[in-house]
């Protein structure tokens, strides 16, 4: 799912929507996906235009395209890279409502154990040598704005700020992520573990590895994971939810209170049904321009 607003960075997802012809391309593709030949036979167009078309709506993240062989030949097959576009139309601030916002760098963990394919790097360069984990420990580290590991977690520290006379009423995590595989692979699912304070919140099972269609951010020297997708972790009273859908049934009250902190550790356990690995994207890296936002939300009228 994409959320988007009013900022101005989100104008290639607009200019995406607006047009008749690429909103039927997106009505084909929710049937199945299509080569640029086979697209451009149902809406009766030329295969350049339709290559202009499927071009602003990969910019815009709702599509993503593949090259595959078939046949003896290369086509270019193109794919719905989203299933819903949630906008935000700017309102009033609500002065009830508080919250206090930690945004959490990729590379600022904690704790780690990670195995290959695994790596960091920065907005100019990698850091140390691919798959080695030992470069998880290198100081560079804290300006990593993408990392990668095959199976494993990396750990969180994060502050908290909920004072003793505040009442706590949701805990809200957003990041993008996907599956690491050896490469790039669109169908490689990964069962991705989500904790909080070591309590299980849940598990998201990624479906692929992104790297045929560009991350609208990513570096121009950068050739393999392109971007993953948004997720936003809500933890509540009454159950804790993913992208708006009940996750599990873990509330605020099952969380481990730990002084001063919030740990937030992400995993693909060895005993995942899918073990397809992490990449976490950061800051001038993927299709979001956010590291790990983690907010506490505070109920009216705590002191």
């Amino acid at each position: 799912m994409i959320r988007a607003n009013t900022d101005r960075k989100w104008l290639p997802l607009y200019e995406a929507l607006a047009s008749e012809v690429r909103l039927h391309i997106l009505e084909l593709l929710a049937e199945q996906p299509m080569n640029v030949k086979e697209l451009a036979a149902a809406l009766g167009l030329s295969s350049a235009i339709v290559t202009m078309h499927t071009k602003k709506l990969e910019r815009g993240g709702l599509i993503n395209t593949q090259l595959i062989r078939r046949g003896g030949g290369t086509h270019k097959i193109c794919s719905l890279a989203v299933s819903r576009v949630e906008l935000s139309i700017p309102q009033k601030a609500d002065t009830k409502r508080e919250y206090q916002e930690v945004s959490v760098p990729v590379g600022h963990y904690s704790g780690f154990e990670v195995h290959p394919t695994c790596g960091l790097a920065t907005l100019a360069h990698i850091i140390g040598q691919y798959d080695d984990p030992r470069y998880f420990h290198e100081p560079q580290r804290m300006h990593a704005r993408i990392l990668w590991f095959g199976k494993g977690y990396v750990e969180y520290r994060i502050p908290n700020y909920v004072l003793g006379g505040q009442q706590l009423e949701e805990i809200e995590i957003s990041l993008e992520i996907g599956s690491e595989a050896p490469g790039v692979l669109a169908d490689w699912p990964s069962d991705i573990h989500f904790y909080l304070n070591d309590t299980l919140l849940g598990v998201w099972t990624s479906p692929g590895d992104s790297g045929d269609g560009r991350g609208r951010l990513t570096p121009a020297w950068w050739t393999v994971n392109q971007y993953g997708w948004l997720k936003i972790i809500r933890v509540t009273a009454d159950g804790t939810y993913l992208d708006g859908q009940r996750l599990s049934d873990v509330t605020l009250e099952d969380i481990v209170k730990v002084r001063n902190e919030w740990m937030l550790k992400l995993a693909v356990p060895e005993s995942a049904v899918h073990v397809g690995g992490l990449t976490i994207y950061g800051e001038g890296f993927g299709n979001y321009d956010q590291d790990i936002v983690f907010r506490t939300y505070l109920q009216a009228g705590g002191d």
